[in-house]
């Protein structure tokens, strides 16, 4: 833990900095992140999605049981004995527990007599009576209805997005590169939902838009550093690019660790949905969840800022500043690059020298292959005579004395 907290420490002074925002850093992030939502996306062509009961209409069967019987084996019994009457549209019903009191039973819509072989083999399996059993069926009209104000809601969600992140950085690339890495975060966490066939209910669209809070808040923070760092471009010799990737840099660990501590819950719960529960709203709301934090980490890191950096590269002052930046490289003094002396360091002749004849002190040929010193204006006298040994030696030599003292013996 404690190498972790240097590590922080160094990534926010700057004295160690990974490369987020380079123009080859950037192509690279933009692949993975282009195959992977081509991979998620694939699952929506090739497979769609499993839309719940509330979006495309069914039926449903609520059986109330004692106390005893409402466990994961009496649910497990009733999906075996409904599918097992060859019911097409019953071929693979959804059947959870509700509370403590009644286990519920979906299908797709049957027909009157479907409907009552469907009832016949969960009250033989159960061993209920007639009036345990309750019926419910809900229309298609009605779930494209549902179906439909949860797009509209999306849309409002995002559309006020933009507005905040626009009136709070008064910047709208950022609200660009904000809103492409929450289509990024969408469309990998539907595709996955695809992929693995888990069904979409109301808990999914709830899910989805808390993990679009996660990343807008994950992105906002970063973004909140890059407004920081380049807030006096002009004087902090440095450029755009820099001050993002370090802003990348000095909330790293901050987000990784807001993600691993938001992900763990959330794993146990998909776990326990999964493995313990069976089909449930607690899964479907625990994978969107656990996915769509995953790739908001990701996108506010990786995505987000790279692409601001891209889309503020063409404006004039960012320019300028890179201009300044490279002015300023190319007039370092070379001088300030000399290795300090080792014991190990290899011997070398002196410019102009050899082994054979070493260069007298002074020499015209050591004069010659002098180099320049690099800088504002500076050059190299010529010595007017070799240096020779100080005939002042063994002489005492005048001091310099303090102004108050000067005059006085």
């Amino acid at each position: 833990m404690s190498k972790l907290s240097r590590l922080g420490n160094a990534l926010y002074e700057g004295d160690v900095s990974i490369d987020f925002v380079s123009k080859r850093r950037r192509r690279m992030w933009y692949s993975i992140s282009l195959l992977i939502v081509l991979l998620a996306s694939s699952g929506l062509f090739l497979r769609g999605l499993n839309l719940g009961i509330e979006f495309q209409g069914g039926s449903e069967y609520r059986v109330t049981l004692p106390t005893d019987q409402v466990n994961q084996d009496t649910a497990d019994g009733l999906r075996e004995a409904v599918a097992a009457l060859g019911i097409k549209d019953a071929e693979q019903p959804v059947v959870t527990t509700s509370g403590s009191e009644a286990v519920l039973v979906q299908t797709e819509t049957l027909t009157t007599a479907e409907s009552q072989q469907v009832s016949d083999a969960i009250l033989a399996e159960t061993g209920a009576t007639e009036a345990d059993l309750s019926q419910s069926n809900i229309g298609a009209s009605w779930g494209r209805d549902i179906l439909q104000r949860a797009v509209i809601g999306l849309l409002v969600f995002l559309t006020l997005v933009v507005l905040f992140i626009w009136a709070y950085f008064r910047e709208w690339k950022m609200s660009v590169a904000a809103i492409v890495a929450l289509a990024h975060d969408v469309l990998i966490t539907v595709g996955i939902y695809a992929l693995s066939g888990f069904e979409v209910s109301p808990a999914t669209v709830t899910g989805i838009l808390t993990i679009l809070g996660f990343s807008l808040y994950d992105t906002v923070v970063v973004f909140d550093k890059v407004r920081e760092n380049t807030r006096d471009l002009r004087g902090s010799r440095t450029t755009y690019a820099k001050a993002a990737n370090l802003a990348v840099n000095q909330t790293l660990v901050r987000s990784i660790n807001t993600s691993i501590v938001a992900l763990l819950p959330v794993a146990a719960i998909l776990y326990v949905g999964v493995v313990q529960l069976g089909s449930g709203s607690l899964k479907d709301l625990a994978l969107a969840l656990f996915v769509g934090m995953a790739a908001g980490a990701y996108s506010s890191i990786f995505i987000a800022t790279p692409l601001l950096v891209q889309l503020k590269s063409s404006e004039k002052e960012v320019r300028q500043a890179e201009k300044r930046f490279a002015a300023r490289s190319a007039k370092a003094d070379r001088y300030a690059a000399v290795p300090t002396f080792r014991e190990d360091m290899p011997i070398e002749d002196e410019p102009g020298t050899s082994r054979r004849e070493p260069a007298r002190a002074g020499s015209a040929a050591q004069r010659s292959s002098r180099p320049a010193a690099s800088g504002s204006g500076r050059t190299v006298p010529e010595p007017h005579r070799p240096v020779a040994a100080s005939k002042s030696a063994k002489r005492q030599q005048p001091q310099r004395k303090t102004r108050a003292k000067r005059g006085k013996k």
